[in-house]
């Protein structure tokens, strides 16, 4: 499996993936960027994990180019490396970047088969990122052309939701029948429930949180200027969010809550494990997802919000329509992008307890019953069967990610 835009394991569909292929018998090998400490080389849970220096920082469109290219060459290089060792039957890559067809069509030249796992629509995410006049059709058009080669490349396309589908069926041109939706979903331990943390909770009577990426294109400004809102228009002043996350846009969006007057109601802890993450989660008392209603955000499934359910948590989200499609009445929605409606949700609901703990029940169960990890599996190993259908060899998978 191949993984540009993130580490390996903690890009959670990647790591589920990988993990329920090698339970299913396939012997799998990941190759992605190495935080600082990890090792270049190891096994983790029986999947073999090769890393590359993460060289890349920055945020520009030069530099998001030049990671891309970084990342298809090192995969290349790695991937050629991997396959000395074992013959590499599959190259499952995980766009962004869309370029990973490249590694793959050389695999290809020996026999090998393509699994393109659709994460991101990149025309779309690139227009969220670059809004109005800082995007380049040029650019846009560039990225159209290398996701549908990558469609039209593979030998099976696996995709997150339905608008996922719909998309490489009629913009890349692909056969219905060559796309398997594989939804993300929370694995088990995403499941277990954390003690509060007394010292988080004393910090206000209100406790927001909001957990995920910080990019430019993630609503965190938008949350910012709810809580602004709620503080200096509302009078809601007994309210506190944390934000947990990292991301290019995070050190702008401390600067934005220090400009708004929000320091002493927020709070920035960047990365956090696991452990942390689901201690805070289950300390709050709304959870929020700000994505802002764009043609990106509108196709695409939030990780976070599954992430808030499976803890019981109540949620507040602008009415977006793949936001409906994950949480039903788990969340209280909105006006896309009416930040001033949103803080007047959010107040609501912090009066109403009984409603947040019957969305809480509602979103967990529906985790449980539908959108958990395993009701995903026998999709994926189904493309696998379809991929193997008339080939009886069952060997290495290597892939690649980003989620």
């Amino acid at each position: 499996m191949l993984l540009g835009n993130a580490s390996y394991p903690e890009d959670d569909r990647v790591r589920n993936e990988a993990t329920s292929l090698v339970r299913a018998g396939y012997a799998v090998a990941v190759i992605a960027p190495g935080r600082r400490g990890q090792r270049s080389r190891e096994i983790v849970a029986g999947v073999e994990v090769f890393r590359y220096p993460d060289l890349v920082r920055g945020s520009g469109l030069w530099t998001y180019t030049f990671e891309y290219v970084y990342a298809t060459v090192a995969s290349l290089v790695l991937g050629i490396a991997a396959s000395m060792l074992e013959r590499t039957s599959v190259v499952h890559a995980h766009n962004p970047p869309d370029t990973y067809f490249l590694v793959a069509s050389f695999f290809k030249l020996f026999g090998g088969k393509f699994v393109y796992d659709h994460h991101d629509l990149a025309p779309e995410l690139y227009r969220a990122r670059f809004p109005g006049k800082g995007s380049r059709p040029s650019v846009y058009r560039a990225l159209t052309v290398l996701e549908g080669l990558s469609c039209r490349l593979a030998d099976r396309v696996i995709t997150t939701n339905e608008s996922y589908r719909q998309v490489e069926i009629e913009r890349a041109g692909v056969p219905a029948e060559k796309v398997t939706v594989v939804r993300n979903g929370p694995g088990p331990d995403k499941l277990r429930v954390a003690d509060v943390d007394p010292e988080l909770r004393s910090r206000a009577g209100t406790m927001l949180a909001f957990v995920g990426d910080m990019g430019y294109h993630d609503g965190v400004d938008y949350l910012l200027r709810v809580l602004q809102h709620m503080v200096y228009d509302l009078g809601e002043n007994d309210v506190y969010c944390v934000l947990v996350g990292k991301g290019d846009a995070r050190e702008d969006m401390r600067s934005l809550a220090s400009s708004l007057g929000l320091e002493g109601h927020t709070s920035f802890p960047g990365y956090l494990p696991d452990d942390a993450v689901r201690r805070i989660l289950c300390t709050a008392d709304i959870c929020i997802d700000p994505d802002p209603s764009n043609e990106f955000t509108d196709r695409s499934t939030m990780l976070k919000m599954m992430d808030y359910m499976a803890l019981g948590r109540p949620i507040v989200a602008f009415d977006l329509p793949e936001h409906r499609a994950t949480a039903g009445d788990a969340a209280l929605f909105v006006r896309p992008n009416d930040e001033l409606e949103m803080a007047r949700a959010i107040i609501g609901l912090m009066a109403d307890p009984a409603r947040r703990s019957a969305m809480g029940e509602i979103g967990r169960r529906r985790v449980e019953e539908k959108l958990a990890w395993h009701h995903s599996v026998e999709h994926l190993l189904g493309a696998y069967r379809a991929l193997f259908a008339h080939d009886s060899s069952r060997s290495r998978a290597s892939g690649s990610a980003p989620a």
